[in-house]
């Protein structure tokens, strides 16, 4: 049986592989589209009661034309092929015992998106000690910084975190967290210099301090007083 294929038609079979194989290297290199939607005003409810309100801004992001997330705030990039960008998303509020009806949305504050624009991908980041409600991450390159509180909501922290590091490069006890009812009650978003890269916490009860952060490496820089030559 072998002997008896004829050779054209191994070469027509040879030809549709040499024809297949760009076609699907092409389909496997096709650039992703990442676009965002037109910014929405939301409400954002604050407090125990949650009967306070505040507004916010959000923006579906979009992969290929597909609703993938909300997100809100600015997207920082990171590489000229990453960006990170806030998450924001709906909980259902409704109850048990309510009557069966269409659920009942309230927008709610999310983590960090960690965005590829070459391949797509999404990834959910988990920066240390990070609270939904009063983080504010303030980037620099692939740096985080932020006013984190510790787990059981009773000390406020300065952190400054690094994308791949798992633990964070900087981790200090700041004050007790008061719990207020607005995002910022605690401490402002911290704020960055370069050249040497640092970065300003300002809590809110205490003194500001600056922290300089090199490669793995961070330290304080000690406050001048105003008596210093």
């Amino acid at each position: 049986m072998a002997a008896r294929v004829s050779l054209p038609l191994v070469m027509r079979a040879l030809h549709a592989v040499v024809v297949l194989i760009p076609m699907l290297a092409s389909a496997a290199s096709k650039p992703h589209i990442l676009a965002f939607g037109t910014p929405q005003p939301v409400k954002l409810h604050i407090g125990l009661t949650e009967e306070k309100t505040i507004d916010i801004t959000v923006r579906a992001l979009y992969i290929d034309a597909k609703l993938k997330e909300f997100t809100t705030g600015k997207p920082h990039d990171v590489t000229d092929r990453e960006f990170v960008v806030r998450r924001a998303f709906r909980i259902n509020d409704a109850l048990p015992d309510d009557p069966r009806k269409s659920p009942k949305w309230l927008w709610q504050l999310g983590g960090w998106l960690l965005v590829d624009r070459s391949s797509g991908r999404i990834t959910q980041l988990k920066l240390p000690d990070f609270n939904l409600f009063y983080s504010e991450a303030s980037w620099y390159r692939d740096y985080a910084a932020y006013c984190g509180v510790t787990s059981d909501s009773e000390r406020l922290l300065a952190i400054v975190a690094q994308l791949g590091v798992r633990k964070p490069l900087f981790r200090k006890e700041l004050a007790k967290a008061s719990g207020g009812d607005f995002p910022d009650t605690d401490c402002a978003a911290p704020h960055w210099d370069r050249k040497p890269a640092r970065v300003t916490f300002q809590p809110k009860a205490g003194e500001s301090f600056t922290v300089n952060v090199s490669g793995h490496v961070v330290d304080i820089t000690p406050e001048s007083s105003a008596e210093d030559p």
